[in-house]
């Protein structure tokens, strides 16, 4: 028997991600087109002998958050329940807390996820490396380059045993190029040294003349108070993965967390992704879909030939060339990574992808194009409006041939273990280029241009932005 807890925080963090979660709690904002914790949710469910799923944190239980949870109930079969901490208790003070709600049952283990993470999770086989060696925590561990590593927990392992020697938060200098993932499974006694943590902040209250109980005493965190303090006793192993990952603490970080969903989604659940349809939009992608049927007379092509004068004496007409790719044009079918809610209302004419997604309810008018964005519930694109590297907010409406344009921040390309920049808004003064945010409810008129700018909701524009956050 297992469960997973995952781990949502409450509304004092998440600050970076504002605007957008004035509107709704951060782990439920749609990341390729669902809730972005339903991803963690949907890897949890499909490890055999999952029984319960746990989300533990500060928010209030308001309507969305209530009607997730039950429509997660009915999709998965499994119960998915909210324990609400009472006060913000840290990384692992909401674990020792409910302590009795994990362990009812007796599982032999339980995963714990932070709900601020983008990935593949490989659950399964960090269950097997487990059951091969049991330990009482188990992290899952990525790379990072030298640079970006400080900003992470940073670990140094035993290469031929894995174990965990030494562990830092955010350190200052470079320890390793390993990196923590917020991603664990861990045994029923790692809830021991949890219990010792708590009892010395106690100890220590009664010391310092304070009352010593919650939320003080509660507060534990994870990564300063147990993995530092238990690495290289035996008890902390590492998992590594070259799979995807990402953090999800910024806006600009989502749109990325997306594109790597989109992109899975191509294995995992290829039924989200939009394709052609005759008379729909076009979708654009980087690589086309493989051609099912040739054209019966096409000649065998010598290697190495794609184009030239030479290639007409053996394709037959009408052809298409793409990408070295030889179809007719009825058989060629592009695949964006592209998804569409099925309420939404797009325009043939329309031009999407790649890596886009489009909420429930939202209008997309002739002669709109799309690209790296997010367009969220109940939106407008009025036509021909141009978005790019954006994030268009709850009922939002972009006037005709207006342009909204970002600029992404998004991991060197050549560097196979970069990984997102932490963004900050301003340097010297000024306010760095970036996605486009526009915020809930805000107008944009017509033959505008918003470029690197971050609109607040329930603002009516009328001129052109660029480089600013409208207040």
């Amino acid at each position: 028997m297992l469960k997973a807890v995952i781990l949502i925080g409450g509304p004092q963090k998440g600050t970076r991600f504002r605007p957008l979660s004035f509107e709704v709690p951060k782990p439920l904002f749609p990341v390729a087109g669902v809730p972005m914790i339903q991803h963690h949710i949907e890897a949890c469910a499909q490890v055999p002998g999952m029984q319960e799923i746990l989300l533990i944190g500060f928010y209030q239980p308001d309507e969305a958050l209530t009607q997730f949870l039950e429509v997660a109930q009915q999709e998965f079969n499994l119960p998915v329940r909210y324990l609400q901490e009472f006060a913000p208790l840290g990384t692992g003070g909401g674990l020792y807390h409910f302590r009795d709600q994990i362990l009812a049952g007796g599982p032999e283990a339980f995963f714990v996820l932070n709900a601020d993470v983008c990935s593949d999770f490989p659950l399964s086989a960090m269950l097997d490396a487990h059951r091969c060696e049991r330990h009482p925590f188990l992290l899952l561990g990525t790379t990072a380059n030298r640079t970006q590593s400080l900003n992470y927990g940073c670990i140094v392992e035993n290469p031929q045993t894995h174990e965990v020697l030494h562990y830092v938060e955010k350190p200052s200098t470079f320890i390793s190029d390993i990196i923590n993932c917020g991603i664990y499974l861990f045994s029923p006694e790692a809830l021991k040294p949890l219990r010792d943590v708590f009892q010395r902040n106690q100890q220590d209250g009664q010391l310092e003349d304070s009352p010593g109980s919650w939320p003080g005493a509660g507060t534990i965190r994870l990564e300063q108070d147990v993995f530092s303090a238990l690495a290289g006793q035996g008890q902390i192993y590492v998992h590594l993965t070259d799979g995807i990952w990402s953090q999800i603490k910024s806006a600009g970080s989502a749109l990325y967390a997306s594109r790597l969903y989109l992109g899975r989604y191509q294995i995992t659940h290829p039924e989200r992704l939009a394709k052609h349809t005759p008379g729909g939009p076009r979708i654009r992608g980087t690589h086309p879909a493989p051609v099912v049927t040739l054209c019966p007379s096409l000649s065998p092509v010598p290697p190495l030939l794609t184009s030239g004068p030479e290639v007409s004496q053996y394709l037959p007409l009408p052809i298409q060339i793409r990408f070295g790719v030889f179809a007719p044009r009825s058989s060629l079918l592009l695949l964006g990574n592209v998804y569409i809610h099925p309420t939404a209302k797009v325009a043939p004419s329309a031009v999407l992808g790649p890596n886009v997604s489009i909420g429930k309810g939202v209008t997309v008018g002739e002669g709109v194009r799309l690209r790296e964005s997010i367009v969220l519930h109940g939106a407008t694109l009025q036509e021909h409006t141009c978005v790019l590297h954006s994030i268009v907010g709850w009922g939002s409406t972009v006037g005709r041939w207006a342009r909204v344009e970002g600029t992404p921040n998004d991991p060197n390309p050549n560097d196979p273990r970069a990984r997102m920049d932490s963004e900050s808004l301003f340097k010297d003064g000024k306010l760095l280029p970036a996605i486009t945010i526009l915020g809930c409810r805000v107008r944009i008129p017509a033959e505008v241009l918003i470029l690197n700018s971050i609109v607040l909701p329930h603002k009516e524009l009328s001129r052109s932005f660029t480089n600013e956050i409208i207040l």
